[in-house]
């Protein structure tokens, strides 16, 4: 019963974030930048935040990591038997300092999407925020039970 949806790249562009970094520490961050195609000071990107998923004999409960994240910002969507989490953390320039010298916080757009089990009720799923974790709920439908039925013999 899986839930998350492989994405082959997902260890390549950790690394090659992993690297962009090193390169942003050894005082490289304009070079850094223009690999990334973006300006040095541009510290948006697209971001995925960091998901658990548990079960439990009556649901499943998703938590997912959003500090600094505005629930305003979130949009929960179940299509079927696909939960996908889209948002945006947005970086704030309202330091009155020039620039930034170093930003290793993730910022930007991100999309999650996860296949539901068929055992799963979307329409009694619940969200809500929990100190910068985004927490679902998603119950289980109740299981058909077996029915005992008397024969009487006559």
């Amino acid at each position: 019963m899986a839930l998350t949806r492989f994405n082959p790249f997902e260890e390549l562009e950790s690394f090659e974030d992993r690297i962009l970094r090193l390169m942003q520490g050894m005082g490289l961050a304009g070079l850094a930048a223009s690999k990334r195609g973006k300006p040095a000071e541009s510290a948006e990107s697209t971001w995925m935040p960091p998901v658990d998923i548990f079960e439990d004999d009556v649901e499943y409960l998703v938590k997912v990591e959003l500090p600094d994240v505005d629930e305003k910002d979130v949009e929960l969507k179940i299509d079927e038997n696909l939960l996908t989490i889209h948002g945006r953390k947005k970086l704030e320039h309202e330091d009155k300092r020039d620039r930034y010298r170093l930003v290793e916080s993730d910022y930007g757009s991100f999309s999650r999407s996860f296949s539901l089990p068929a055992n799963v009720d979307g329409s009694r799923a619940k969200a809500r925020f929990d100190r910068g974790v985004l927490k679902v709920t998603l119950p289980k439908k109740p299981e058909a039970k077996p029915r005992h039925i008397s024969v009487k013999l006559s």
